[in-house]
């Protein structure tokens, strides 16, 4: 069997992530902690305690998720003998989630890892200001359909596909009057539903331009190695190891298409027959089951699944 370790983006947080794998693993307890240190915050405690409302903060979620996703990894390590460049042909993430993939993969660090992505939650944040810009999910439209009712309905303002998640599932972002006159198109186009997402910001479009430029220099100068195997790029849709194309796909990211769908049918195509979703949730593996028909998932979050990934590739 073929494996690729997937890793969840913003969404997949919940209060309680990671409790019982920190309460149940020495390996766990040391990410949080380190994670804590590298950002100066209890960011731990937050994800256990919340409140929600302050965990979904882009700039806490993002380093939270990583934090689940990467003391996934290392309990597997310890307990499951995984060793990722034998074990997987691919590593892969959703936004954010492609940092967590870098990360297990060995090109940046732990600490390095949860300081970036404060930094991108930072600039993610502040690159647009509050109720300028809206995110909306198209249900029922391949990317085709969706791209050309973003053009039609940009009308001069931002207006462009961030998530091609698979499925038939579409994401437009962009200024708040496009997306919703990008809506009402759906209606009129034979769109299932497209309804309006609860975000604070207008994530992978081009007015994230500033946080790219932030991420640009926050990556200049960061220390990064080859990762240990290939991670399949969001924006390119297909692998990269070398550094330097990783920085530069990193940055692209921040302003481009989460290519989800394309990602998982590269992954499938090169021969992964099994996907391991490494973190808070089950929301990828629920995406890749409509993507690559006949393709094994399996999440890993919690202490119980740690216990069921042994039985499974023991």
């Amino acid at each position: 069997m073929t494996t690729a370790f997937i890793f969840p983006g913003q969404g997949s947080q919940v209060v309680g992530m990671g409790k019982s794998l920190t309460e149940a693993f020495p390996q766990a307890k040391a990410v949080f902690d380190e994670v804590d240190a590298a950002l100066s915050q209890k960011l731990s405690v937050l994800m256990w305690e919340g409140p929600a409302e302050e965990l979904t903060l882009t700039a806490n979620a993002q380093p939270a998720l990583m934090a689940v996703s990467l003391a996934v990894i290392r309990v597997l390590e310890a307990e499951a003998g995984l060793d990722l460049k034998r074990d997987a042909a691919f590593v892969a993430g959703h936004s954010l989630g492609e940092y967590s993939a870098l990360a297990a993969a060995g090109t940046f660090s732990i600490k390095d890892a949860a300081r970036l992505l404060r930094i991108r939650g930072d600039a993610m944040q502040k690159a647009v200001p509050a109720g300028q810009g809206a995110m909306a999910a198209l249900l029922g439209a391949e990317l085709d359909l969706a791209r050309s009712i973003a053009s039609d309905a940009a009308q001069g303002e931002v207006c462009e596909a961030a998530n091609d998640n698979g499925g038939g599932q579409v994401v437009l972002s962009g200024a708040k009057a496009a997306i919703e006159r990008a809506i009402a198109l759906s209606a009129e186009r034979g769109v299932k539903r497209a309804m309006l997402l609860p975000v604070s910001a207008p994530f992978h479009c081009a007015l994230m331009q500033p946080a790219a430029e932030a991420m640009r220099a926050a990556l200049a100068a960061v220390s990064m190695q080859a990762p240990v195997v290939p991670v399949m790029a969001n924006v390119g849709a297909a692998p990269l190891s070398d550094p330097a194309a990783i920085r530069a796909s990193l940055v692209a990211q921040v302003t481009g298409t989460v290519r989800w769908r394309e990602c998982v049918l590269a992954m499938a195509d090169a021969g992964v027959t099994q996907f391991v979703e490494a973190g808070s949730g089950k929301v990828l593996a629920g995406l890749i089951k409509r993507i690559a028909a006949g393709a094994a998932t399996i999440s890993v979050g919690t202490a119980d699944d740690i216990a069921n990934y042994k039985t499974r590739n023991g």
